[in-house]
């Protein structure tokens, strides 16, 4: 029994493979940013599993670009450092004190934890921030958030240089500021739509700790108009921390990203789910109407 059992396991896992194979081809060489957040950066086996997943995208010919966040981490080194931190419409205001700690735990601690979890599951990774090669240059988003930065200019041949040599790139959202060359923070979600942006990626896919974006009635939107978002964000349907990512989502579809995936990172291997299989995960939001399969999953935007 048990024998015939593995043998199962086999046959899935073969079949698997052989249904993925269309969307390994439509991806082949695609551009993929993967903005990774939330708890699971804290989680060692969560880590390691997203690390294996973003080997094997590059193993099969995409060039992965992480672009990572590190709230949690954040949030525990300004307790024990008794500096008191809050947020406005889902972004933490950053004063001259929090900044410098927000650097050390992003450029530092975050970015090469990431890194090296890259490496040990056979990649080749390199951690970066915005201020190098001055990739992210920013200006003030709003006074009352203090040294949070909004990306106004993109210098992306870093990245590029990067990914075409084999290595995948791991970036850290600080930034160099325009005017007197201060340390921004920059929102996770913003950085990664901006780099998305300018890469012109295929796909943007932001991790979260949510299902996806919410109906008023609390049902995941798998799919989703830049039009239908700017109405659940002005009516309230859309409220807190879900506002940047659409927001960054609606930026990066107007920059000429094809598409941008809000899925929850806490689902193992959402983003091969996403990538490699017909159903998808989370909501998709591009500027053109998916075409709709009859049971209601989307057609091709698990990869073709």
């Amino acid at each position: 029994m048990r024998k015939q059992n593995m043998n199962r396991d086999w046959i899935a896992t073969a079949h698997t493979l052989s249904e993925a194979l269309p969307y390994l081809q439509r991806y082949s060489g695609a551009v993929v940013v993967v903005k990774f957040g939330g708890n699971a950066m804290g989680d060692d086996e969560a880590m390691a599993e997203f690390a294996r997943d973003i080997v094997l995208m590059k193993q099969v010919g995409m060039n992965p670009v992480v672009v990572h966040g590190g709230g949690p981490m954040i949030n525990d080194l300004l307790a024990k450092l008794g500096i008191e931190s809050h947020f406005v419409r889902g972004k933490r205001v950053t004063t001259k004190e929090t900044v410098e700690v927000v650097e050390m735990v992003l450029s530092g601690l975050v970015n090469k934890r990431i890194v090296q979890a890259i490496n040990d599951a056979g990649g080749r990774a390199v951690g970066i921030s915005g201020k190098d090669d001055d990739m992210m240059v920013c200006e003030a988003d709003d006074p009352e958030l203090g040294f949070v930065g909004r990306p106004v200019e993109m210098n992306i041949q870093i990245i590029r240089d990067l990914y075409t040599a084999g290595l995948i790139p791991v970036i850290a959202p600080v930034a160099t500021g325009m005017a007197d060359n201060e340390t921004f923070n920059v929102n996770g979600d913003t950085a990664a739509g901006a780099i998305a942006g300018a890469l012109k990626a295929d796909r943007l896919l932001l991790l979260t700790d949510v299902s996806g974006v919410k109906d008023a009635s609390g049902e995941v939107l798998t799919q989703m108009h830049p039009d239908q978002v700017r109405a659940m964000i002005a009516d309230g349907t859309i409220a807190g921390g879900m506002i940047p990512k659409t927001e960054t989502a609606l930026m990066a579809v107007a920059e000429g990203v094809r598409a941008v995936v809000i899925l929850d990172g806490r689902v193992p291997h959402a983003c091969l789910l996403e990538l490699f299989t017909e159903h998808g995960a989370g909501s998709l939001i591009r500027s053109t109407e998916p075409r709709v399969k009859p049971h209601g999953l989307r057609q091709g935007e698990g990869g073709l």
